[in-house]
């Protein structure tokens, strides 16, 4: 066999495994954090867990909070799903906050403000939010006009699984009222 010819072939497969590899890496195939998949996060939420305790509760009041956190680097991306029933009267907003149980603590990621039962959405979340989130160090709780400070609590821990994000988010800010509709003047 020729020396050359087997030098050639071995640059060429040497080259076209480089351009492979360097492919599949630039797509994103090989990295951590296109391979981690979402950790699924739950709550249960209840009026008893709130602090403080909040005023004229229904007894059927609760909710539930599931999510998947996408880790990128230490920071992520939550997808987000908020059901609630009988508060004792419009769900105002609802956030997570960065606290141990029993303790109230900082909004961290607004959820959504006026809010609706099956609320869905995705949030940006930073290093100390995702420790937070993992760590059980946060909770999301939904905020009433009766109640300001809370209705309804729920500590969020590791579990469950993940809800597929959402085709449309729900804004983390309030956005102003759509605009009137056209009126028409018939002659």
């Amino acid at each position: 066999m020729n020396p050359r010819k087997l030098g050639i072939g071995a640059v060429t497969v040497a080259v076209f495994a480089a351009g492979l590899w360097s492919g599949i890496g630039s797509a994103g195939w090989l990295t951590a954090d296109a391979q981690e998949a979402a950790v699924g996060l739950t709550a249960t939420l209840g009026a008893a867990k709130e602090i403080p305790k909040p005023n004229g509760v229904k007894a059927n009041a609760g909710g539930s909070f599931a999510a998947g956190l996408t880790r990128q680097g230490t920071r992520g991306t939550l997808s987000w799903r908020l059901t609630f029933r009988g508060l004792t009267g419009k769900a105002a907003a609802a956030h997570i906050h960065l606290a141990r149980p029993g303790k109230a603590g900082p909004v961290a990621v607004p959820l959504c403000g006026p809010c609706r039962s099956g609320a869905r959405g995705t949030a940006k979340v930073n290093a100390r939010t995702v420790a937070a989130l993992l760590g059980g160090g946060a909770y999301v709780n939904v905020h009433t006009a009766k109640n300001l400070a809370g209705e309804i609590r729920g500590q969020i821990q590791r579990g469950g699984t993940a809800p597929p994000p959402p085709t449309t988010t729900t804004p983390t800010t309030p956005q102003p009222p759509p605009p009137p509709p056209p009126t028409y003047t018939y002659p």
